[in-house]
């Protein structure tokens, strides 16, 4: 189903038209090696967490850590707002966090390997919030040999 902001009650669609996008300078884009050679992590906005993790606070830019060897019932999902249907997360956790077609790629030689960690932030945040927590996050990605991520914007 497409939305489109006219359809949208007037004060939802005044919030979002009034919300600044922020540019960036330059483009962080390369070419790279094939998929069949990457090590692929996924990064989503879902508010995803373990069942022992803190729960994200409104307006959290910070992540949480999604070990790849999580069980889907160890993942919760805490966002929260009006406008969110957790619905498919609660029938299929692939959804948001395709973690299974991930392992079935890899399998399949699609692409090269399966991280073992993947992220999650609160997708209800300022892009800047999220600043800090994204250098921190650049060098774990380094370091668990990533040089791919599948983004999931929630």
């Amino acid at each position: 189903m497409v939305l489109r902001l006219s359809e949208l009650p007037e004060a939802e669609r005044e919030h979002l038209a009034a919300i600044k996008c922020p540019s960036f300078a330059g483009r962080p884009w390369i070419k790279g090696e094939p998929l069949a050679h990457r090590r692929i992590a996924i990064i989503s906005t879902a508010g995803l967490q373990l069942r022992s993790d803190r729960s994200f606070s409104h307006g959290d830019g910070d992540y949480r850590v999604i070990p790849g060897s999580a069980k889907a019932a160890e993942i919760v999902m805490s966002h929260v707002s009006v406008n969110f249907d957790r619905t498919g997360f609660q029938q299929d956790i692939n959804v948001v966090f395709p973690i299974d077609r991930l392992k079935e790629l890899a399998a399949a030689g699609e692409i090269g390997s399966v991280a073992d960690f993947h992220y999650s932030f609160m997708g209800a945040m300022a892009p800047e919030a999220a600043a800090g927590p994204s250098r921190m996050l650049a060098k774990l990605l380094r370091a668990d040999e990533v040089d791919a991520v599948l983004l999931c914007p929630v």
